[in-house]
């Protein structure tokens, strides 16, 4: 494994993700920012804690078992 190149590297990106979309929401709802903006930057955290998520539990999947290749005769 090259250096930089950890498998868990992804989720903890996708937790970061997370947590700062939730930071973000919360600094935008109690803003005094105008209704506009503040459902844009919402919605835009949404997609962000989306993002987040996918990355998160990409691996979630159970292995699949791959095929042995065949005999030589």
């Amino acid at each position: 494994m090259a250096r930089g190149d950890h498998p868990m590297r992804t989720p903890v990106y996708g937790a970061l993700l997370i947590g700062g979309a939730m930071l973000g929401s919360i600094l935008v709802w109690e803003g005094g920012l105008p209704h506009w903006l503040r459902s844009c930057l919402m919605v835009v955290a949404l997609l962000v804690a989306f993002a987040g998520w996918l990355m998160t539990f990409r691996d979630l999947s159970p292995p699949r078992r791959r095929r042995s290749p065949p005999s030589p005769r």
